[in-house]
């Protein structure tokens, strides 16, 4: 009695599929997509060295593997998982097209493309990323797709192609918003359009395009830790360039309180990558899933260290502010330190010149000297203009203030100075620099040209260097001011 009733209830399946009675599938029901499934059920099924019975029992018949076979059927999703299990394939590949575990593949092939990366061959990373990317567009993977150009867009980064990155990062933000991907997952494309922006020297864009972007996930509740360090971290240099000290500084101990602590995440990220390797081999994929998810994530916060290091850069120039600089002094060889390690050159090249202006204040003015000629020879105007101006000021004022009075020399490096910050639109720093070189004009006994450079420094202080875009970014909506010691400073 049970068989019999088994072979009706078979019998009745194959019915309602050939019905039209069925479960709903994945996949639209067209003439094109029924011949699509059935040809790849076909391969593989002759692949597998199966009948058609064998592949139909005990859930179906062979009289309807060669109904679907032949494109006359729609497959519901039961019947989709049942004929994969049996073909030792996967639903997605018989719906789709897409080889099994392809997916999972392209993603254990990200992970390694970011370690590849965050150990500093952008070359061999790029070469890599190109590879995930092609596949992923041939088979219609978006967010593999965006991820790969993101991490395009960081291996240009690290050679100095800002034109490069940016169209990488651009694209990466247009196919994460054309497949419907939230905020959080667009934020690494956002923060490295807003890079390539500060060190093209646009500034206030940079800042706009961060600022924008914390509003709407702030406001919008979507509380996403990473995705904020990233942000609030993006912010710091540009506010810095613009003279927005207070910004930079809320940015820094936001990050730095948001931000994760991690022993060494490049060794558990190996061992989540040889992990998922075998799962996948053992055909375990949600494990390998969850395992390559951990990978990336570690990954990611080797990214952060970067921006960690920036963070303690933030606060070693508190430090210098408010006159404390042996705090200063270690906060900036921090960052010095993290940044030379991480080969983060421009950014080493940056903190440099903010530690170096810590040793002429502290009296280690050779110590101070030696670090900017290094300086100077890496900075340009279209990379780190700004910080390249300020390494050019302090060797003026080393060579102004030092035992040989050298006033030619101060007069050159004044003068790189200003025409730096004009390109970059600091305004704040431009005002200091005229009044710098009208003092020495004015020693030299050049009064009028020295008129003509307070004059011009007059102009800029009345046009402070901070940003236009109003009011500074939202907190996150859980943050509490209790949560650091800074936390006052909000």
């Amino acid at each position: 009695m049970t068989q019999g009733s088994t072979t009706v209830s078979d019998e009745s399946a194959d019915a309602r599929e050939t019905t039209g009675a069925r479960e709903t599938t994945g996949a639209p029901d067209t003439a094109d997509t029924r011949e699509a499934i059935g040809q790849r059920v076909h391969q593989l099924r002759t692949n597998a060295g199966l009948t058609q019975r064998q592949l139909a029992e005990p859930a179906y018949t062979a009289a309807y593997i060669s109904t679907l076979e032949a494109g006359k059927v729609h497959p519901s999703d039961k019947a989709l998982r049942h004929i994969a299990e049996r073909l030792g394939s996967s639903y997605e590949e018989l719906v789709t097209g897409r080889p099994a575990h392809l997916a999972t593949d392209l993603r254990l092939r990200l992970t390694e493309a970011q370690r590849t990366l965050a150990t500093h061959d952008p070359d061999d990373a790029a070469d890599r990323y190109t590879g995930i990317l092609r596949d992923a567009e041939h088979h219609g993977l978006d967010t593999e797709r965006a991820a790969a150009l993101v991490g395009l867009g960081h291996c240009a980064l690290e050679t100095g192609d800002l034109d490069r990155a940016r169209d990488h990062f651009e694209a990466a933000e247009s196919v994460l918003v054309a497949s419907g991907a939230p905020l959080p997952q667009r934020v690494a494309a956002i923060r490295g359009r807003s890079v390539t922006h500060l060190l093209a020297g646009e500034l206030r864009y940079a800042c706009y395009l961060v600022e924008k972007t914390l509003d709407e996930l702030n406001s919008s509740g979507l509380h996403d830790p990473e995705a904020l360090v990233l942000l609030y971290t993006a912010a710091i240099a540009p506010y810095m360039d613009l003279g927005a000290h207070a910004r930079a500084a809320q940015a820094a101990e936001l990050a730095l309180a948001l931000a994760p602590q991690v022993s060494d995440p490049e060794l558990i990220a190996r061992m989540h990558r040889g992990v998922a390797r075998t799962l996948i081999a053992e055909g375990k994929v949600a494990e390998a899933e969850e395992s390559l998810a951990k990978a990336a994530a570690y990954y990611q916060q080797l990214q952060l260290r970067t921006e960690l290091a920036q963070c303690h850069w933030m606060r070693g120039y508190v430090h210098a502010q408010d006159g404390d600089l042996e705090r200063a002094e270690s906060e900036l060889r921090t960052a010095h330190t993290g940044l030379v390690s991480q080969r983060a050159a421009l950014y080493a090249s940056q903190v440099g010149v903010e530690l170096a202006d810590v040793l002429r204040r502290r009296g280690k003015t050779a110590e101070a000297a030696s670090l900017l000629r290094e300086l100077v020879d890496q900075l340009h105007s279209e990379r780190g203009a700004v910080h390249a101006a300020g390494a050019h000021r302090l060797l003026g004022m080393i060579a102004e203030q030092g035992d040989g009075d050298d006033l030619e020399s101060a007069e050159e490096h004044y003068t790189i100075a200003l025409a730096l910050l004009e390109t970059a639109g600091a305004t704040g720093d431009l005002a200091d620099i005229c009044r710098l070189l009208g003092d020495l004009l004015r020693r030299t006994g050049r009064v009028e040209a020295a008129l003509d450079a307070y004059r011009t420094g007059l102009g800029h202080r009345a046009a402070p260097g901070t940003t236009t875009l109003g009011p500074a970014p939202a907190r996150p909506p859980h943050w509490h001011r209790g949560a650091s010691p800074e936390s006052t400073l909000l």
